[in-house]
């Protein structure tokens, strides 16, 4: 941070992250934390083909992974009976481990169906000696323990005519086309309101995509549909599996994550690692996804018969139990504009600040750098353990004692005595009336853009920001210094003013004037003004960005 701040009295930017305005994409951001199932055939086989461990791939996989033909597959279908499967038991586990939503697998790649279908006949009801709709069931059960159904639905379809292919980059026929869309009609309108529809793998023409995105938008306006129906058309960006990102995520996203890396599907000769360890990975990865604006979709993978694994169970009721005892994770905190903390992470809840150590320091002290906001009192979280600190300089220093009464990632509670604001780490003062932004000077923020496919996705910037500091109230003018395109427009913001101007002003022309307040940290942000899609690269590089005064922009 720019020391010279320490010595005005100057006011920092609001430091929550304000979530999405529009009510079918808050609600879903408001979830957090949810189910992911994997279950079908794949988890009767349980990894193992011809008495002999199936090792490549991941275990739903297992049909194309060890060239099992259909009627083979059909056979294990006969010996699904799935006694033991009980939604009632499976979304207590989701509620005890504080989620909010489930996502079940009602058609994976190998194209059979885990609910009634007049489609085919390649489906649980019809070919299962369990012969019940498992879908319906779990709907059902949702419904009465008051959490949110999503689905996962399979692009690629082996049992239509899709080939063996390891990437899963098979196109999408006219035929699967007109299956994809009557099965959608029936998971849209046989089994209540659908939260989240994850779609899976393929390489969608953009009219497929579009039009895929127009039937669900026809069923169930409310519906969010997830960024692997392709070509950037929906509603928020899927990313890797495991994939927790490095970089500031621009938009609406989530993580999904498995238990085990290796499969996401049961496999019945899976090697666990340490319990705690992981446990200790899991909750990290679900804070760090929290804190950082996104969701977090974490799977199980039940048995053919039905049963939860166990080492699942333990994990997910672990997390649970934290979740009580820190119930704001996933019930009302905030993402901030803190960067992420060499110790841990940061949320916000009204005039709350939470402090998650993933990773106490060798020194006991927790040091926050660019809290402008006075503190009141710092607690543990969940317990009545008040801790001594020191702030100066927007700067919180915090003294942990020799041990915390939390066991398991401590959450410090620090209450403020105002609304949160935030001095971010790279602010510039003028020189000589002169501010000089050079590239290592801004933050960028990322999303990712794809031509159709899960291996054509890449990484994109969308949003450019830097902070200066004004002394006095004054009019600001900017010359931008790079390369832009030229045949699009740009919103550029400083402060609260806007304006939209074109690629070819802001390469030839001064921007503004932009009129700001005295004593403030003062954003510039830019962004494409007229985006085609969710994610689109900004298409800039920057050299530097210059601010003049008005007064002095004559004397450039």
């Amino acid at each position: 941070m720019n020391k010279s701040l320490y010595n005005l009295n100057i006011k920092g930017i609001p430091g929550e992250v304000k979530q999405a305005s529009y009510n079918r994409v808050s609600n879903w951001q408001k979830l957090k934390y949810g189910m992911f199932i994997h279950w079908g055939i794949y988890s009767q086989i349980g990894g193992v083909w011809n008495n002999a461990a199936a090792t490549e791939g991941y275990s739903e996989q297992i049909q194309m992974w060890e060239n099992i033909s259909k009627e083979e597959y059909l056979k294990v279908a006969k010996s699904f009976v799935a006694e033991k499967f009980e939604p009632k038991l499976i979304c207590q586990l989701a509620k005890d481990s504080g989620m909010k939503y489930i996502v079940l697998t009602t058609k994976h790649h190998d194209g059979f169906c885990m609910f009634e279908t007049e489609t085919t006949d390649y489906n649980i009801v019809d070919q299962t000696p369990f012969g019940k709709d498992a879908l319906y069931l779990l709907a059902n059960e949702c419904q009465k323990q008051g959490l949110k159904l999503g689905i996962y639905y399979s692009l690629v379809d082996w049992s239509q005519g899709h080939s063996f292919d390891p990437y899963n980059g098979n196109p999408i026929s006219a035929s699967i086309e007109n299956l994809i869309k009557e099965q959608l009609k029936e998971l849209l309108t046989n089994y209540g309101s659908i939260v989240e529809l994850w779609f899976d793998m393929g390489s969608p023409t953009l009219e497929q995509s579009e039009k895929i995105v127009s039937l669900v938008r026809e069923y169930q306006p409310e519906t969010m549909i997830n960024s692997r129906i392709w070509n950037n058309v929906g509603d928020f960006r899927t990313l890797s599996d495991n994939e927790l990102p490095d970089s500031e995520m621009s938009g609406v996203w989530q993580t999904p994550a498995s238990i085990n890396h290796d499969t996401w599907g049961y496999r019945s000769w899976q090697e666990y690692d340490v319990f705690y360890k992981r446990l200790n990975s899991i909750l990290s990865e679900l804070i760090k996804v929290c804190a950082n604006g996104g969701n977090y979709l974490l799977n199980i993978g039940p048995r053919g018969d039905g049963t939860l694994v166990e080492y699942e169970v333990d994990a997910l009721r672990a997390i649970g139990e934290w979740v009580k005892r820190h119930p704001g994770i996933v019930n009302g905190n905030k993402a901030t504009k803190f960067p992420v903390q060499s110790w841990g992470h940061v949320m916000v809840n009204d005039r709350n600040l939470y402090l998650y150590i993933t990773n106490i320091p060798s020194d006991n002290k927790i040091v926050l750098s660019g809290l402008a906001t006075p503190v009141l009192q710092i607690k543990e979280d969940n317990f009545d353990t008040y801790l001594n600190w020191e702030q100066g300089n927007n700067e919180l220093s915090i003294n942990l004692p020799p041990k915390l009464q939390e066991s398991f990632i401590p959450v410090l509670k620090v209450k403020l005595s105002d609304d949160l604001y935030v001095i971010p780490e790279k602010v510039l003062f003028s020189n000589n009336k002169i501010w000089t932004i050079s590239n290592e000077d801004i933050s960028y923020s990322y999303s990712y853009v794809d031509s159709g496919n899960y291996f054509s996705t890449e990484l994109s910037t969308v949003k450019l920001e830097a902070f200066i500091a004004t002394r006095k109230k004054q009019e600001l003018l900017l010359d931008f210094r790079g390369k832009v395109d030229l045949n699009r427009d740009y919103n550029i913001r400083v402060g609260i003013q806007e304006k939209v101007i074109s690629g070819k002003q802001l390469q030839e022309e001064n921007i503004g004037p932009f009129s700001v307040s005295a004593s403030e940290v003062i954003p510039i942000v830019i962004t494409l003004a007229d985006s085609h899609y969710k994610g689109e690269n900004i298409s800039m590089n920057v050299n530097s960005i210059l601010v003049y005064t008005k007064n002095d922009m004559k004397n450039k």
